[in-house]
């Protein structure tokens, strides 16, 4: 099992996703659990196209943080 770093950008008609470890893996959605969803599944489709190719599966390298700044 493996772990990828999604982002979740609400739009004007609901919900886009990607993953940074994952350029071109993109989902969207209604709600927030659809796009997570879609995402998910968007993810399991997108590995085994790169199993498929024989291409290795990229390391999950991105991670998330915040940073405070005066506003």
């Amino acid at each position: 099992m493996s772990k990828f770093l999604i982002v979740v950008e609400e739009t004007e008609t609901g919900y886009s996703a990607y993953s940074p470890d994952l350029p071109g893996c993109v989902a969207t959605g209604k709600t927030k659990p659809e796009v997570e969803r879609m995402m998910s599944e968007a993810i399991e489709f997108h590995l085994e196209g790169l199993r498929e190719d024989g291409a290795a599966l990229p390391p999950a390298h991105s991670y998330s943080t915040y940073c405070e700044v005066p506003a």
